[in-house]
């Protein structure tokens, strides 16, 4: 029986892969000017997007300034930020939030003649900006990103097409294209099965992150660090990769682990307090509540650790009733389903990996290390976040990394004739029926991570994740190369190469700055260095 012909090439002008606020961005850019697909790999709104709950930090208060806004994100970085960079993206913040406005994210309105929208206060802020619907910000703002897509005539929205691997120079007919180059991305059609080929002169990497490879995160299941693998795999340098950030307020709960509770309720007022009802964040900080999450994170991990506690405790009960229902109304009908009232009890939290700092390496316009591949959002490291983000940065990251890396390709856009790329291969694996195989490296994997390379480290603790996981590699490699890709082992192989990532970059970092924490190694250094891996080099660069 003869095999199956693989299916047609598909050609646009550009391809974004990412359906969150980054890709949608630069997709509804990028749309004035040609024909682009937007990749998913499960649905359009299954992103961290849409999860966002606090919002998004922007200077829109009369006793505000940029300049501030700038300091705060500094100070949160650890001194590693691009002053650069978190200028230029404080200074786009305001355009960024009207676009929304002007597509219909309904922010919450003012309770004065003079301010135009409400503005909260998060951790590491030093002045109410942060913009938000309610406590779901990220799902409004995801809605009116999908709405506008779906109605463009030049967006084809693609879900259920999971990215396999980067098309570069090494997958081109002929001699044609000699140079170092991306031109799309074969993507597996889940519902069929099938790999297709995805050709475009400009591809944007809007992946996300990778929060996924720990046991416990705040994160949907698909933040699985795919466009951090796939850009390593095709030559470019990642940056940062040891700096996850823990999210010090997930709820604790034997049926639900990755519900978050904003930073919002501790900025509106929310107190971390033990069993016994006594506060603790005194010890460790004078901005108490208000500090940087690494900080309240690293607070609640020695408490816990300290007492032998399975949680700590997050109270508004002190706060008015009607104005947490009004503040938090989606963690406040969460809650009360699991039969917990958060304005008369308080809330179990653990601190669970959620957002990734580091990632692939870019420009003020997005651009990689290679030629028609740009990253935008949270796959990236751009400078803007440094060793600790900020609070309801990353969103504002994504609409402004989006604009930029649209008009850059915009600008450069090229009438040359598309290469003719090779038909993905699958002559020689069949399907798998060690399915268990998956499984098993999956939750050992993140269960070596957390316990290894969590919010506190130590040399050895690095030493035997370093070992663990070249095991695991060693195993997924060998079986990627016997059988037929599904989601779950393009995921597996995908998390398995960036947990490497973050313990070789942990490894090299020999001090404690921001999000990386060594006992072994309590103080800083002198002079803030990125940490650079580069594939091209065969080594740390």
């Amino acid at each position: 029986m003869a095999s199956p012909q693989p299916p047609e090439a598909r050609h646009f002008d550009a391809i974004v892969i990412g359906s969150g606020a980054a890709g949608l961005t630069a997709a509804l850019n990028l749309a004035e000017h040609g024909r682009v697909a937007v990749l998913a790999k499960g649905g359009l709104a299954d992103g961290s997007t849409a999860w966002a709950q606090g919002g998004i930090a922007a200077v829109l208060d009369a006793g505000d300034t940029v300049d501030a806004h700038v300091d705060d994100t500094m100070v949160a970085g650890a001194g590693l930020n691009h002053r650069a960079t978190v200028e230029y993206v404080a200074s786009n913040a305001g355009s960024a939030i009207d676009r929304l406005a002007a597509l219909g994210v309904p922010f919450n309105p003012g309770e004065t003649v003079s301010e135009r929208w409400h503005l909260t206060r998060e951790g590491g802020h030093s002045h109410r900006r942060i913009v938000h619907v309610d406590d779901a910000t990220g799902w409004a703002v995801s809605q009116a990103l999908i709405k506008a897509a779906a109605a463009h005539p030049n967006i084809m929205l693609a879900p259920g097409m999971a990215a396999v691997d980067l098309i570069t120079h090494r997958h081109v007919l002929g001699e044609r294209f000699p140079g170092r180059r991306c031109h799309g991305v074969y993507a597996l059609d889940t519902a069929r099965r099938h790999v297709v080929r995805y050709v475009a002169p400009a591809t944007v990497l809007a992946t996300g992150g990778a929060s996924r490879v720990y046991l416990y995160s705040t994160n949907p299941d698909g933040a699985t660090g795919d466009g951090i693998a796939m850009a390593w795999r095709a030559g470019c340098r990642v940056s940062n990769m040891e700096f996850n950030q823990f999210h010090p307020t997930c709820l604790y709960h034997p049926k639900v682990r990755n519900f978050l509770i904003t930073e919002a309720a501790r900025g509106e007022g929310g107190q971390l307090k033990l069993p016994d009802g006594s506060r603790f964040m005194q010890r460790y900080d004078e901005r108490m509540e208000l500090a940087p999450r690494d900080v309240v994170a690293r607070a609640i991990d020695a408490e816990m650790k300290r007492l032998g506690l399975e949680h700590v405790l997050l109270d508004l009960s002190h706060l008015d009733a009607d104005f947490v229902r009004g503040h938090f109304p989606t963690i406040h009908a969460r809650l009360l389903e699991l039969g917990l009232d958060c304005t008369r009890q308080p809330i179990p939290v653990v601190p669970a990996a959620h957002y990734s700092c580091g990632g692939v390496m870019v420009d003020l316009n997005g651009r990689t290390d290679l030629a028609g591949l740009w990253a935008i959002g949270e796959v990236t490291q751009s400078g803007l976040h440094g060793a600790n983000r900020l609070a309801s940065n990353s969103l504002l990251e994504c609409l402004v990394f989006g604009q930029a890396a649209a008009d850059d390709i915009a600008a450069h856009r090229s009438d040359s004739a598309p290469p003719e790329i090779r038909p993905w291969d699958e002559s020689r694996v069949t399907d798998s029926d060690e399915e268990v195989v998956i499984a098993h490296n999956w939750d050992e994997l993140r269960r070596t991570m957390w316990d290894y390379v969590g919010i506190v480290r130590t040399e050895k603790r690095l030493e035997r994740a370093a070992h663990r996981v070249k095991n695991l590699r060693k195993e997924v490699q060998e079986y990627y190369g016997n059988f037929r890709v599904t989601a779950d082992l393009i995921e597996l192989r995908n998390l398995v190469t960036v947990a490497d990532l973050i313990v070789r970059s942990a490894r090299r970092r020999k001090e404690s700055r921001g999000l990386h924490y060594s006992t072994d190694h309590p103080g800083q250094l002198p002079v803030a260095a990125d940490t650079v891996l580069d594939p091209q080099l065969g080594r740390e660069g």
